[in-house]
C-alpha cells in the first residue's frame, strides 16, 4: 500500500499580520480525497508537530471536501501532526505540499524538511505541490548538489492571484517571482483556473482549483 508524506505549516497567520491562516483547507482535502479513493495511507507532518492550523474550511461545499473534513481519522491527524524530525523517511512513496500562505513563513526556508523531501526525490519518489505549496520546494537540494527546481518546469500561485486576493503586501515572498528565479521555467494560466504541470517526478498545480488534479496525477504516477 502506498503512503504519502504530507508536509503542512505550523505558521498560523498571514505573514506577520494577525489574520488567521495556515494551510488552505481545500488544497489539502481535495488531494486527500484522491488518496483515500486510491486507498493510499498518508501522514500529516509539520516542523514542530502538534495541531496544524487550517483556514477556509467553509469556502467549498463539495462532497469530497466535506467528507474529508468530517472524517475522524483526518481530524485526529490535523490535531496531532507528526514532527518532521521523528518520521522514518523510508516509510513513504511520495510527498505532497498543500498550499496556504502559512508555509511562506516556515517551510519555504526550512532545511530539515527540504532534506527529507530531497531524500525521497533521490530514491525516485513522486513530489507534488499545489498553490503556495511549491514554496516548500525552494530550499530542496538534491544529493547531486543541484536544486530540485533548477531543471524543472513548475507552476504555483501567481502574482496576479496575489493581487486579486489582496495579499501581495502582506506576505514574506511572492511565489511566482521566486519560482521564476529558481525553476527552469514557470507556467501559468488566468487567475483561479485549473492548471497542472507534470515534469518527471514533480507535479505542481497553480491554485486551489488545481488541488484535485494534483491529487489525481500523484495517484496515477504511483499506481
Amino acid at each position: 500500500m502506498k503512503k504519502i508524506l504530507i508536509f503542512m505549516t505550523n505558521h498560523a497567520t498571514l505573514g506577520e499580520t494577525d489574520e488567521a491562516n495556515g494551510t488552505y483547507a481545500a488544497e489539502l482535502t481535495h488531494a486527500v480525497a484522491e488518496f483515500d479513493k486510491a486507498k493510499f495511507q498518508y501522514d500529516l507532518v509539520t516542523i514542530a508537530g502538534g495541531e496544524a492550523p487550517l483556514y477556509g474550511e467553509n469556502d467549498f461545499d463539495d462532497d469530497a471536501h466535506k467528507s474529508v473534513l468530517a472524517d475522524p481519522a483526518f481530524v485526529a491527524k490535523i490535531k496531532a501532526t507528526k514532527k518532521a524530525g521523528d518520521i522514518n523517511i523510508d516509510d513513504y512513496d511520495a510527498v505532497f505540499y498543500p498550499g496556504g500562505f502559512g508555509l511562506l513563513s516556515d517551510l519555504a526556508t526550512n532545511d530539515e524538511v527540504a532534506a527529507l523531501t530531497a531524500q525521497l526525490y533521490d530514491k525516485g519518489a513522486i513530489v507534488g505541490a499545489v498553490c503556495h505549496g511549491p514554496a516548500g520546494l525552494l530550499p530542496v537540494v538534491l544529493n547531486s548538489g543541484e536544486k530540485l527546481l533548477s531543471t524543472k518546469e513548475v507552476t504555483g500561485f501567481t502574482r496576479d492571484e496575489e493581487v486579486a486576493a489582496e495579499t501581495i503586501d502582506k506576505i514574506p515572498l511572492v511565489l511566482e517571482d521566486e519560482l521564476r528565479t529558481s525553476a527552469k521555467s514557470f507556467s501559468k494560466v488566468d487567475v483561479w483556473q485549473e492548471h497542472l504541470v507534470i515534469d518527471g517526478q514533480l507535479i505542481t498545480g497553480q491554485n486551489p482549483a488545481s488541488a484535485h488534479a494534483v491529487g489525481k496525477a500523484m495517484v496515477a504516477a504511483l499506481v
